[in-house]
């Protein structure tokens, strides 16, 4: 479908990027890399097509791909369809990892990365993505389980000390509770969140306003409903038909409308998946669509 842009002079447009860590400019519109290689426990995509959706993503307007070492499926590991695909990266791309998560290689994730691990957890991803410097890196937390858990802090500072060391240029905490956020902003700056968040799912949404007063990105995850269910609601339905536009593309706008530290960095290994995702930016929802989407959610 191409989507509408029906609007209502009262809702403003979505600004179009953010001021990562307030040096970096970012597109709010992204792209995931963790389903490049193939579902997560499952066999892995045909390479040449995850080649193809990486470049199709950078052409279509794509500049902050989120990617991880812990993204695989069999021997196919994002970092390297990355790197392949995209290597030398054009100069306005930013790549953000995560680092905390451990997985073996049958995909099992048996385990957080203590602080002595967090160093070569972010060489690792260094030498696979091929650069000298990685723009940002994320602290992700509590492996698959909810929100929240231990104290972070001497964790977070392992990844201050190697931003201090050139080797970071923004770092990020994911999967974490307003406590946790508070801890590690009390160690050095937080430049982005990445927690789930989406229109059928807006449990998150104090730390969500709670970013957008301090300035910092919120990248949602599962803002398609990913592992916790689909986007099955009347709601979402309706405005999507009334924009032309299809549910997803209608859950990304409402992420962007919702608030102005909102980055969507949504995740396909096709290229058609791809393509409806980018042009989401294109479905500018008016007061009466929030209204309704916002009812939807409770």
């Amino acid at each position: 479908m191409t989507p509408s842009s029906a609007s209502d002079p009262s809702v403003p447009a979505p600004r179009p990027d953010f001021p990562l860590g307030g040096t970096t400019t970012i597109p709010r519109l992204g792209f995931g890399a963790m389903q490049l290689p193939g579902r997560w426990n499952g066999p892995s995509h045909d390479r040449s097509t995850a080649l193809a959706v990486a470049r199709r993503a950078v052409e279509l307007g794509a500049r902050h791909l989120d990617t991880a070492a812990f993204y695989f499926a069999g021997d196919v590991r994002a970092n390297d369809l990355l790197r392949e695909a995209l290597h030398p990266y054009p100069a306005d791309l930013t790549l953000a990892t995560k680092v905390g998560p451990l997985r073996n290689p049958a995909g099992e994730m048996y385990g957080e990365a203590t602080a002595e691990q967090l160093r070569p957890a972010v060489e690792r991803n260094l030498r696979e993505l091929d650069v000298d410097v990685l723009d940002l890196v994320y602290l992700r937390v509590g492996r698959l389980s909810g929100k929240g858990g231990p104290p972070l802090g001497e964790r977070f500072a392992v990844l201050a000390a190697l931003r201090d060391e050139g080797l970071i240029r923004h770092l990020g905490v994911s999967n974490v509770s307003p406590e946790q956020l508070a801890e590690a902003r009390a160690v050095a700056p937080v430049a982005a969140v990445q927690n789930r968040f989406g229109v059928l799912d807006q449990e998150d949404a104090a730390l969500v306003d709670t970013c957008a007063a301090a300035g910092i990105a919120y990248m949602p995850f599962f803002a398609l409903g990913g592992a916790h269910g689909g986007l099955a609601d009347d709601t979402l339905r309706a405005v999507a038909e009334r924009h032309g536009a299809t549910a997803h593309q209608v859950a990304l706008a409402w992420g962007l409308a919702r608030s102005p530290s909102i980055v969507q960095i949504p995740g396909t290994a096709s290229l058609a998946h791809l393509e409806e995702n980018m042009a989401a930016s294109g479905v500018v929802l008016d007061a009466a669509d929030l209204a309704l989407l916002g009812k939807a959610a409770g």
